[in-house]
């Protein structure tokens, strides 16, 4: 768990400078919030990770499923997973399509990989975690003129439908995750080709290619 931690820290590492336009202080501020957010999420995972450690070599065993708890806890804020999401869609909104892609598939992996080894533990925490992702999802993307917090939400949506398909198989996990980035693909270079990011630009585009 300490590697996959190292891991996580040098990815985050790396997608930072990605994030930042010295022209733009949008992404910046995006960037800043990512950062803060995951951060977070990587001390809670740490500190699960030498909780767990630690209850192993000692008589306090029982503890074990509450650490578990806090790691799963950990990796669903770095997922931006329902209720862990409030930071997602700021984030997502203040970048370009392509970093936005990137947020929204690239990142997932690693938290979803390693969720994957603790889902069967905590069934009931996952089911509520499934459905918190798709109600709250809903609710907020309704009122959303926004496309990339529009996608922010949709990718909660999904991330929801992602946990449900790895309690039943990792590989219908892996088939969903492929179709959701490969749709997520299209969708994006479209609206950076058209050079949408708001609904009433969308709406304009193909009210303009009717005529």
């Amino acid at each position: 768990w300490l590697s996959s931690w190292i891991g996580l820290e040098i990815n985050l590492l790396s997608i930072i400078p990605l994030l930042k336009n010295p022209k733009n202080k949008y992404p910046s501020e995006a960037a800043i919030k990512y950062f803060i957010a995951q951060v977070m999420a990587s001390s809670l995972l740490l500190f699960s990770i030498v909780s767990l450690n630690c209850l192993k070599e000692s008589s306090f065993q029982y503890l074990e499923s509450f650490e578990t708890i806090i790691t799963s806890t950990a990796l669903l804020l770095k997922m931006g997973a329902a209720p862990f999401h409030s930071w997602f869609p700021e984030v997502l909104s203040g970048l370009n399509w392509t970093n936005s892609f990137i947020m929204l598939t690239w990142q997932k992996i690693a938290p979803m990989i390693l969720l994957s080894y603790l889902i069967n533990s905590h069934i009931l925490l996952f089911s509520i975690i499934i459905i918190l992702s798709s109600m709250i999802s809903g609710i907020l993307g309704l009122n959303q003129i926004c496309m990339r917090k529009l996608l922010a939400y949709s990718s909660i949506n999904h991330v929801s439908w992602m946990i449900a398909a790895m309690l039943n198989s990792m590989s219908i996990w892996l088939f969903y995750f492929l179709i959701y980035s490969f749709i997520n693909l299209n969708i994006i270079i479209l609206f950076k080709k058209y050079n949408i990011f708001y609904l009433n630009q969308l709406t304009n585009t193909f009210n303009s290619s009717k005529k």
